[in-house]
């Protein structure tokens, strides 16, 4: 029987923020940074792009964000938080990252989320770039 003992069980921790409401808002936010659908509820955030992604050229830049967009293969080795916050798409045999970080909205992007479940006070940052930036 667990008694809820701090750090057996994050479901019994009311303190924590529930992962799936995070991996929904994070997944609607990269939808509509990457492919503009717009979500249920207004989400903040920036998309950016690395230098050395915008100078590859060729349309690749286009076709890495809506790779990006796109992703839903997350398992526990790229999600172990369950936040759907990061990936990694193959473009023509490069390796394209992509990072969700999530701000206190009215911070200038110094503090992180005091609570990320939560649209209307997170930022969301996601940044797009080539493996080899990183």
């Amino acid at each position: 029987m667990d008694l809820g003992v701090p750090g057996s069980d994050a479901r019994l921790q009311p303190d924590r923020p529930d992962p799936s409401v995070i991996a929904a808002q994070n997944d609607a936010f990269r939808k509509l940074a990457c492919l503009g659908v717009p979500p249920a509820q207004p989400i903040q955030g920036r998309m950016h792009v690395t230098r050395s992604l915008m100078e590859a050229g060729d349309g690749f830049m286009a076709e890495a964000v809506k790779a990006t967009g796109e992703f839903a293969t997350f398992e526990p080795e790229n999600d172990p938080e369950g936040w759907h916050d990061f990936g990694a798409v193959e473009i023509r045999g490069e390796t394209v990252f992509w990072k969700i970080d999530l701000y206190e909205a009215d911070s200038d992007f110094r503090y992180g989320a005091e609570t990320p479940d939560n649209p209307a006070t997170t930022m969301r940052v996601l940044t797009i770039m080539l493996a080899r930036d990183w």
